[in-house]
C-alpha cells in the first residue's frame, strides 16, 4: 500500500513542474509583449492622457448605449432562433444569458469553451432539446461570422482595396447549408433516416457491433430536428438583429473615437473593428488582451487616419466599455441569477435526460398502439 502511494507522490511533482514551466513561459511572453508595447507607445502616452482628460462625456455615454444595444440585439437573435425550435423565452432571460456568457468569454482562459457550455446548459433549462440547443449556437455563431465578414469586405471596398471574397463566401455558405439541411430533414425525415440507418449499419458491421446499435439515438436526433421550424420570418429577423448587433458595436468604436476628439474615416472603423474581432477570436489571453488593443491602435492609425495618440485613447475608451464594463455587468448578472444553477447541474442533467427519453418513447409507441396504420401522431405538448 505504501509503494503505490509513493509512486503517485513522486509523479505529481513532475506533472506539476511541467505545467509550472509552461505557466512561466506564458507569463514571460506576456510581460515581454507588454514591455514592447509600452516602449512603442511611451512617446505618445502623454498626448493620449491629455485627450482622455478632455473627453466628451456625451459621446462616451453614447458609446455605452451602443454597446448595450449591440448585446440586446444579439440576445434577440438567440431568442428568435430558439423560437424556431419551439422554445419560448423572454428577451430579459435571453439577454441575461448573453451578458453572463460574454463575461466568461472575455475574462476566463479558454473563455469561449466556458461561454458555449454555459449558454448550452441554460437553453436546455428553457426546454431546448440537445439538437435545438446546439443548432442555435451553431447558427448564431455562423451568422455573427457572416456579419463580421461583410463589415470587413465593405471596409476594403470603400477604401478602394481588394477584398478576399472567400471570407464572405464561407460564412454565407455555412448559413445556407445549415438552414437548408434542417429544413430538408424536417420535410423529408424518412430519407434522412434511411441514409442514417444505412451508414450506421455499415459502421456497426465494420466494428462487429449489434446491427441495431445507435438506431434509437438516430431516431431521437431526427425527431428533435423535426421540431425546428425556421421560416422566412424567423430567418429574416435573426439576420436583421445580427446586423444591428455588429453595426451597434462599430458605432460604439466610432463614438469612442469622437469622445476623445478624433475624426475617423468610416471605412477605417469597419476595417479596424473587423481586424480586432478576428484576432480576438484567436485562443490566447482572455478577451484578446494586448493583441486586440495593439490591433485596434495599429488599424485605427493606418486605416481610420487618426493620430497614434488618438488611436491609443480611442482604443482605451472602447475597451473600457466593450471589455471592462461588459465583463463587470456580466459577472454581476451571473452571480445574481445563475450561480445557484451550478450546484444543481447533475440532478438537472439526469432529470432532463430521463424526461426526454420518456417523451420520445411515448411518441414512438403511441401511434402504433392507437393507430394501426401509423398515419397519425399524438399531439405535442
Amino acid at each position: 500500500m505504501v509503494v503505490p502511494e509513493q509512486g503517485r507522490s513522486a509523479g505529481s511533482p513532475r506533472a506539476g513542474g511541467r505545467w509550472r514551466w509552461l505557466r512561466w513561459v506564458a507569463a514571460v511572453a506576456l510581460v515581454a509583449l507588454l514591455v514592447g508595447e509600452g516602449v512603442y507607445l511611451w512617446p505618445r502616452l502623454h498626448e493620449s492622457w491629455r485627450a482622455l482628460t478632455e473627453i466628451h462625456w456625451g459621446w462616451a455615454a453614447a458609446c455605452v448605449v451602443m454597446q448595450a444595444i449591440s448585446l440586446s440585439a444579439f440576445a434577440r437573435v438567440q431568442k428568435q432562433l430558439l423560437r424556431a425550435g419551439g422554445v419560448r423565452v423572454s428577451q430579459r432571460r435571453s439577454l441575461s444569458v448573453i451578458y453572463g456568457s460574454t463575461a466568461m468569454a472575455l475574462t476566463l482562459p479558454a473563455g469561449q469553451v466556458f461561454s458555449t457550455a454555459f449558454t448550452y446548459r441554460e437553453t436546455r433549462r428553457w426546454g431546448a432539446s440537445p439538437v435545438v440547443a446546439s443548432w442555435q449556437l451553431a447558427i448564431s455563431g455562423v451568422i455573427a461570422a457572416l456579419g463580421l465578414a461583410v463589415l470587413g469586405v465593405t471596409g476594403a471596398f470603400l477604401v478602394g482595396g481588394s477584398a478576399n471574397t472567400l471570407a464572405l463566401i464561407v460564412p454565407v455558405a455555412g448559413v445556407i447549408a445549415l438552414i437548408a439541411g434542417v429544413r430538408y430533414v424536417r420535410s423529408h425525415p424518412q430519407s434522412i433516416v434511411g441514409i442514417g440507418r444505412w451508414g450506421l449499419s455499415k459502421y456497426n458491421s465494420l466494428r462487429n457491433n449489434d446491427p441495431d446499435t445507435g438506431m434509437a439515438r438516430l431516431d431521437e436526433i431526427v425527431e428533435q430536428v423535426k421540431s425546428v421550424r425556421l421560416g422566412a420570418r424567423d430567418g429574416t429577423v435573426s439576420l436583421g438583429f445580427s446586423a444591428v448587433h455588429r453595426l451597434a458595436d462599430v458605432a460604439c468604436l466610432g463614438f469612442a473615437c469622437y469622445a476623445i476628439g478624433a475624426d475617423p474615416k468610416i471605412y477605417g472603423l469597419l476595417i479596424a473593428f473587423s481586424a480586432s474581432k478576428t484576432v480576438g477570436s484567436i485562443p490566447g489571453a482572455p478577451g484578446g488582451l494586448v493583441i486586440v488593443d495593439a490591433t485596434l491602435i495599429a488599424t485605427l492609425t493606418t486605416a481610420a487616419s487618426i493620430s497614434a495618440s488618438q488611436a491609443v485613447a480611442s482604443a482605451l475608451v472602447y475597451r473600457l466599455v466593450s471589455f471592462i464594463l461588459v465583463a463587470l455587468v456580466g459577472w454581476v448578472v451571473f452571480l445574481i441569477l445563475f450561480r445557484k444553477h451550478q450546484h444543481e447541474d447533475l440532478h438537472f442533467d439526469l432529470a432532463v435526460e430521463q424526461r426526454e427519453r420518456t417523451e420520445l418513447r411515448e411518441r414512438t409507441e403511441q401511434p402504433s398502439a392507437t393507430h394501426p396504420l401509423g398515419n397519425e401522431s399524438p399531439p405535442r405538448e
